[in-house]
């Protein structure tokens, strides 16, 4: 028996990445157990870690059609089904081989027969493990590495599941440093098994470690993206001769930064419908709960409902300004009005023209329309409580402010004289604007200035930590004065992070004018024009790669080898509004296939540290605008009050790095 690597190709297809990665668990995992298997329905069998994987995935009803009556937990207690089989999906750990050996060893296995999937590369001496249990190998079905463990957050967007990355990558304690070592690695096999599952072979670019001068020393913070990049590269190499198959040149290219290329992403208030539910509403995941009429006329009962691709006016309206998003969701429940004999005569009845509430009110009053008008009446709920919060928390002023300061329009005396005057503003939005401040202007925190705005601002001591480590992503690495920590990051950055404006795509919402520098880092990407001195590639390109040297133009670059693909494009920013009404699935699917178009070669980028909805929105616009599909990855997806509690966690003591040397 031989231990197989995943096999199918799925060069030159034309699905989402969110697509290829429920197919391969469905129909490359669980169907595939079916060609020899004389059980009609068998037991699957993950760790926690799995399960999760296959929950970002597939459904139960997915899982059930491929055969599965039952799934269970590796470590709980399970009930002997002797006369079915069984799939194992699981990590290739240790622990997991053994309780693999105790299940399926001696004269009374729990299952006939088992199909064992590890999620990533296993290593030789459990193999051995395994082969040595003569009571267990001719039971074994199948014996393969999956080489899948990563989420897919969206159809464009993956995570590795390392919520605390920042904290563990960004501090070199005794302690600390086998957290590093561990949270490197796994973060960089899970990354790697992305590029199995998609069957590409990147161009490895990093951020490279800067030093600002002779004298100043170069540490392991600095070293996460070279090290991640090389420990991914060593991955790819071996894929290449373990997996059938797998490209051996250059099919794609992928960028790996870490959090402190753009230290304001992650703070500033993104005035796109989807970040606005996710910063101000309190969700769960993608989870948001809310009131409805109880159908027996009593009072009203919460209902969980999942903002997610499966919901049509989400996929439409996620990406829009929340103005654009509400100003549609008016334009729809007039549309349906109109449409609606029994809504013109009630409307007739109350004479004056309708707000979106009244319409709401008037359409859930219709039964016979009430499948169609759900989605519809939830979203105009959620942005109508967007937009209360919007004018309680004055969050117009805050964000014109954050832009003002973030495009250099405004500075300290305006900083100052807005903490005076705008006392309706809460402590945690003058919290993320100091933060801005600081990330900003972070010489302004080496004296005692960064104190008084502080307590000009009413923060308590658990802000200052926050403030303190923000302003520290772009601090000098010289011992700061007050005998706090630093850390280098963006020191090379000119006139302090001062964001350029953008030509040719001006807005017609307010607001709209921050973008995340991952924008600009992937569109030059695409260019091959990246700086020399800040990116490097772990691979020289291939005679083959784009078909031309690395000195093409932009058009060349772009065109694309042989991964052409065709696929939807995501939303994009403010777009015009059709004539339909948008809220059936058919008219979404209608203008799916009219945003098909042929793809060139994909770009992946991953950010080490946490991506925020701002830079996911950039892989759905610069998807159309570019014709390269790009698929964002991080560490994490955090929304700004998720970062805020991440850097917080990021104590003195952990951070200062003053003895070690690479």
């Amino acid at each position: 028996m031989s231990l197989d690597s995943d096999s199918s190709s799925q060069g030159g297809d034309h699905r989402s990445f969110r697509q290829i990665t429920r197919d391969r668990l469905l129909f490359e995992m669980l169907r595939s157990t079916r060609k020899d298997s004389k059980s009609a329905w068998k037991v699957l069998i993950m760790d926690k870690f799995t399960v999760k994987i296959m929950s970002y995935s597939c459904k139960m009803a997915d899982i059930t059609e491929e055969g599965v009556s039952l799934v269970e937990d590796l470590y709980k207690r399970r009930q002997p089904l002797p006369s079915m089989d069984a799939i194992y999906f699981i990590q290739p750990t240790k622990e997991n081989i053994v309780m693999f050996l105790s299940d399926m060893s001696g004269r009374s296995p729990l299952y006939k027969k088992a199909y064992v999937f590890f999620s990533s590369p296993i290593q030789k001496d459990l193999v051995s493990q395994i082969k040595k249990d003569l009571s267990v190998l001719p039971r074994i079905g199948a014996l393969s590495e999956m080489n899948l463990e990563y989420f897919p957050i969206d159809s464009q967007g993956f995570i590795t599941d390392h919520e605390r990355a920042l904290e563990e990558l960004f501090c070199e304690s005794a302690e600390g440093f086998n957290k590093y070592n561990a949270c490197l690695n796994t973060m960089a096999t899970r990354i790697s098994t992305v590029f199995a599952s998609m069957r590409e072979f990147p161009r490895v670019h990093y951020r490279v470690a800067k030093t600002i001068d002779a004298s100043t020393m170069t540490t392991l913070r600095d070293m996460v993206p070279t090290k991640i990049a090389a420990v991914v590269w060593n991955y790819l190499s071996k894929y290449k001769t373990s997996i059938p198959e797998f490209p051996q040149t250059e099919t794609c290219e992928l960028l790996i930064v870490d959090r402190s290329v753009d230290q304001i992403a992650p703070i500033i208030h993104e005035w796109t419908y989807d970040a606005m539910c996710h910063d101000l509403l309190f969700m769960d995941g993608n989870k948001y709960v809310h009131e409805v009429p109880s159908k027996n006329g009593s009072a009203s009962e919460k209902r969980e409902v999942l903002l997610e691709d499966h919901d049509p006016v989400w996929l439409e309206l996620r990406h829009a300004h929340i103005a654009d998003a509400s100003e549609r969701l008016h334009d729809k429940m007039t549309h349906f009005v109109s449409k609606n004999k029994a809504a013109q005569l009630h409307q007739a009845r109350t004479g004056a023209e309708l707000s979106t509430r009244d319409l709401q009110k008037m359409v859930q009053a219709l039964p016979q329309y009430s499948d169609q008008i759900d989605k519809l009446s939830l979203h105009v709920e959620i942005a109508g409580k967007l937009n209360s919060i919007i004018r309680e928390q004055c969050l117009r002023d805050v964000g014109q402010l954050e832009q003002d300061l973030v495009f250099g329009d405004a500075g300290t005396k305006e900083l100052i004289n807005f903490f005076r005057t705008q006392l309706g503003v809460s402590r945690e939005n003058k919290l993320r604007l100091l933060m801005i401040y600081a990330a900003i202007n972070p010489e302004k925190f080496e004296s005692d200035k960064g104190t008084k705005l502080m307590q000009l601002a009413g923060l308590s001591a658990d802000d200052m930590i926050a403030v303190n480590n923000m302003r520290c992503l772009c601090a000098d690495t010289k011992k700061a004065s007050g005998g706090g920590f630093t850390l280098k990051f963006d020191v090379h950055k000119k006139k302090h992070g001062h964001r350029k404006e953008r030509t040719g795509e001006e807005s017609a919402w307010a607001l709209s004018r921050f973008y995340p520098v991952l924008e600009e880092l992937i569109e030059k990407l695409s260019k091959g024009e990246l700086p020399k001195d800040e990116y490097n590639c772990m691979n020289d390109p291939s005679p083959s790669f784009h078909g031309l040297p690395s000195t093409t133009s932009t058009s060349a670059r772009t065109s694309p080898a042989h991964s052409m693909r065709s696929r939807r494009t995501g939303g994009s920013w403010a777009r015009p509004r059709g004539s339909d009404d948008g809220y059936s699935s058919d008219s979404v699917l209608k203008h799916a296939s009219s945003d098909f178009k042929k793809l060139g070669q994909r770009i992946f980028v991953f950010v080490i540290g946490g991506a925020t909805r701002s830079e996911l929105r950039a892989a759905h616009k610069l998807t159309s605008k570019l014709k390269r599909e790009v698929i964002l990855g991080s560490s994490s997806l955090d929304d700004p009050p998720q970062f805020i509690t991440k850097l917080k966690m990021m104590s003195a003591e952990e951070l200062t790095l003053d003895d070690l040397q690479i």
